[in-house]
């Protein structure tokens, strides 16, 4: 599946260059397989593999000779520009944030993508690599995921919402609101929206949705269920008669469409914001197609300099947070009395 996906990707974009890391033995063959990828890569042996049920500090500590570590490596050591893995979540986030470190001013990363709405795409984070989130996180968050959806979809100024139960400034835990009100007085050229609820996702209300990684992960999980319920449902009725049958004959290119649509390949590669590298997580059940769309990423963010653009707006948040912090130490009147 990846060799087939990057050889999708050398077609789209032939100027990109591959390091292939893996068991050499297994791996040379079935490279000798895709001629044209085969030009333009390098395998790079690797003794060890991450197993999909290695907890993360498991593979931190006993899989330093694995494809996925020395993956990240290269990226460290400016042998790549960016890693595409298709392993181990955990396991890669531990990892690429122990090697590659978190940018400055970024107390966590996390774990971004993008997802099909009634206007088009929407960027949501985080999606599990934080469970629990403070303000600051949140904020954070924010300022990485505009930026990562400014380079993705081209837009000049992408709107943010905050997840919450409610769209009421009263709704919401201390975290949260906290997060919204520092998004609303900073003085920082971001779209800010305020909350949005769970029915947003679908809507496309805004182009960014904040939230921490345990309600993230819920709700993409609730919405890729609601995906494959659909489809099944559409196939339940198409095949229930004889006259649902000619219907679905006559929908057919319609139904083409919208399956097109809903496809999860087409949306495959969630980034690692806020580390000093691009790191793209692809889902593990795709296939050539979506890990393809996965390097699409991968490639995007490198080219239009991703890192470069947060550093830049973390500075600005900066600025901005310290005008703020000094305007409010002077408007705090200390009374003095004296005696009579």
């Amino acid at each position: 599946m990846v060799l087939a996906g990057a050889e999708i990707a050398l077609k789209r974009l032939p100027h990109l260059k591959f390091l292939m890391f893996g068991d050499e033995a297994k791996l040379k063959p079935l490279l000798a397989k895709y001629p044209s990828l085969e030009a333009v890569s390098d395998i790079r042996h690797a003794s060890q593999e991450v197993m999909m049920e290695d907890k993360p500090s498991v593979a931190l500590r006993q899989r330093r000779d694995s494809s996925m570590r020395l993956a990240i490596n290269a990226v460290k050591e400016g042998d790549a520009q960016g890693v595409v893995s298709a392993g181990n979540t955990g396991a890669l986030m531990a990892m690429a944030k122990f090697v590659l470190k978190t940018v400055r001013g970024i107390d966590r990363p996390a774990i971004a993508t993008y997802m099909p709405t009634q206007r088009g795409e929407t960027v949501m984070l985080d999606l599990g690599a934080n469970i629990e989130c403070d303000e600051h996180n949140l904020v954070q968050f924010a300022l990485m995921g505009e930026v990562f959806t400014r380079i993705l979809f081209g837009l000049e100024k992408p709107s943010v919402g905050l997840l919450n139960v409610g769209i009421e400034e009263l709704k919401g835990n201390e975290s949260v609101k906290k997060a919204a009100a520092i998004l609303r007085d900073i003085d920082l050229p971001i779209r800010f929206e305020g909350f949005v609820e769970g029915d947003d996702l679908a809507k496309g209300t805004v182009d960014v949705i904040v939230t921490d990684g345990f309600t993230g992960n819920v709700a993409l999980k609730t919405a890729e269920g609601t995906a494959r319920l659909l489809v099944h449902f559409l196939r339940e009725t198409f095949k229930s008669s004889f006259f649902a049958k000619i219907g679905y004959l006559l929908a057919r290119r319609s139904l083409q469409r919208f399956r097109d649509r809903m496809d999860p390949r087409r949306y495959n590669g969630a980034m690692l914001l806020g580390l000093n590298g691009i790191a793209v997580k692809s889902h593990g059940g795709t296939d050539a197609l979506g890990f393809s769309n996965a390097i699409g990423v991968c490639h995007d963010l490198i080219v239009n300099n991703l890192n470069d653009s947060i550093k830049h707006e973390l500075a600005l948040f900066e600025e901005a947070m310290s005008g703020l912090e000094n305007a409010e130490q002077e408007d705090v009147a200390v009374p003095v009395g004296q005696a009579n």
